[in-house]
């Protein structure tokens, strides 16, 4: 279950850098009023928690 929030985060941060990248548009702090508000601070947040989650998951063994 955690496995999968998580990969839901990093591809949400994923789709916004790419965003960012193409179009120079920061579409979850546009979204939810500004980098600095409150709500995309937690969103910035929980996508870089589960970004180092994710990076847990490369050493698991899979057996």
């Amino acid at each position: 279950m955690l496995n999968n929030i998580s990969l839901i985060l990093v591809i949400i941060g994923a789709l916004n850098w790419g965003i960012i990248g193409l179009f120079g548009i920061d579409l979850i702090g546009t979204l939810f009023g500004g980098q600095l508000m409150l709500i995309p601070r937690i969103i910035y947040t929980l996508v870089g928690i589960a970004g180092i989650w994710a990076i847990t998951l490369l050493f698991k063994d899979k057996h």
